[in-house]
Formats: C-alpha cells, structure tokens, sequence
C-alpha cells in the first residue's frame, strides 16, 4: 500500500467514525426517567384521604407550625425532610389556592398546604407507610378534609400578655384547637352543653366572636371524632367539642393569633385542649 493511499484510507475511516457518532438518532440517547413530585391524593384503610407527593410518599404537618413558618429545623430535619416542589400541581380534590411556597429561614423553600408546611418522614421506608402520624403528638398526616387541627405555641392575649391554657399570665406552650387552616378556636364560658348562649338571632354580634361552621369530616389522630358534634345555632350549622360550641375570635387577624384568650377578660373565652372539660 503506497504512503499516499494509507494516508487518504486512515483519513476516511476518521471521517466515517464522526459522521456516525454525530448522526446517532435523539430517540436513542437514554433518559433517566423522570420523577414527579407534584401533590397527589391516596386512599389508606386507616386514615382516608392522605396528601402525598407525586411518588406516593406520605406527607405531614407539625403543630408547631401555627404561624405559617417552619419550626422544624437544624437535626429536626433529619428525622423530617422538608417537602418542596415549585409550582407542585394540585390533584383533583385539592384548592389550588390551598397550595404555597414559604422561604424558611435558611433561605430554603417549602411547600405549604393550608398555611401548613409539608415534610417527609424519614421512618417511612415505603411510598405507602404512615408510621409519622401522632409522633410526640404533634405530628400528623396531611389531609384535604380535616375539621379541626390542632397548634402548639405560647399563647399571647389581645393585651399583649403570655397566657398558659388555664387563662391565666405566664409562660408556657398550649397545644390547642385550630380550624383546618390554623385558626383559634375558642368556647364561650356561659354556653350549656351543646348550646350556644351568646349569638343573638339578628347575628348582631356574629362578627366579634364568629361561630365556627363546620360538619365533622376528619380529626387529628389524637382526638375521637365522637368528641364532635354538629348543632343548630340560629340558623347555622355550629361545631361543638365536648358540649362546647365552637368560635373564632373576629380580632385574630393572622393564622396563629390568640388574642381572644384575654378578651374582654382572661378566662371568658377559653381554648379548646385535649384536657378540657366536657360540658354536662
């Protein structure tokens, strides 16, 4: 073989070597596949409807989060991995307006359901596990259709005062009764077992102590739903805990308030805690 022919042969084969590799079809390059972590609802024997993420994993939400932050940080954290997914695409049977994003103070983001923040568990082996719920009893499983939810945190009066879950001054956490969306609620002290006594019928002062309208669907797994009931007060469906009618307070303007505990005076409107006393 001349020197001339090698040379134009070796050039050749290079040549037909690049055209070849970058001619390789789109289609054939493997792809990881891709995993959604969008929101997602599945059915569980034990607790109904539970949110989980798009791979099925159980998500939770901690009471102590009551003011729409996380408090879970630093080593909580690995027992409790943070859920986030930006723009997480809510499924049938959830708001999207439900759904949102907090910046922890880390700097981090969090997804939130509710004004909850969401977290994995790390004791979940499983998409399917739920060994998380009821942990030190403030962790419990995300749900679209909780009645009540429950908080834990200083409670401060409308007079800027701590209050303990006994009404009175001083320091202490009360973990206590919220709406679905973390909202006080409260028992009026003159209400008789299942009785609204402060509602006038022209609603005239519905607006400062709201009633809490709600049909018993789902609670935290440390309360029994036949602790609720569902009453008639002037033309509203009323839920009551434990004989007590439910309110808000029209004044707690943000998730997390609890002004009313010292409004007009402490002990008129208390909270509502695993250890209040049924009404006879």
């Amino acid at each position: 073989m001349s020197p001339l022919f090698k040379k134009t042969f070796v050039l050749f084969s290079l040549a037909t070597v690049l055209f070849t590799g970058c001619s390789k079809k789109k289609d054939d390059v493997v792809k990881e596949p891709e995993v959604s972590y969008d929101l997602k609802l599945a059915a569980s024997a034990s607790f109904g409807s539970v949110i989980t993420d798009g791979t099925g994993k159980t998500l939770y939400c901690f009471v102590k989060d009551a003011k729409n932050t996380s408090s879970c940080i630093d080593g909580c954290l690995t027992t409790w991995p943070v859920y986030y997914a930006e723009n997480a695409t809510p499924p049938t049977g959830l708001n999207a307006a439900d759904i949102a994003t907090i910046t922890r103070a880390d700097g981090s983001k969090q997804t939130t359901y509710k004004g909850w923040p969401l977290y994995y568990y790390a004791g979940d082996k499983t998409k399917d596990e739920i060994k998380g719920d009821g942990v030190g009893g403030v962790w419990f499983v995300a749900k679209p259709d909780y009645s009540v939810m429950m908080a834990s945190q200083q409670l401060v009066g409308h007079d800027g005062k701590n209050y303990t879950a006994d009404s009175k001054e001083g320091v202490g956490i009360t973990v206590y009764l919220t709406d679905a969306n973390g909202r006080t609620l409260y028992a009026f002290t003159p209400d008789t077992f299942n009785k609204n006594n402060f509602t006038k019928p022209d609603l005239s002062n519905n607006a400062v102590w709201p009633i809490f309208e709600s049909e018993i669907l789902n609670v935290p797994s440390v309360l029994k739903k036949e602790m609720f009931t569902v009453i008639t007060s002037v033309g509203k469906n009323q839920l009551s805990y434990k004989g007590h009618p439910l309110y808000y307070f029209g004044s707690d303007a943000a998730k997390g308030d609890t002004k009313g505990v010292s409004f007009p005076k402490p002990g008129v409107w208390p909270l509502l805690t695993l250890n209040t006393v049924p009404l006879n």
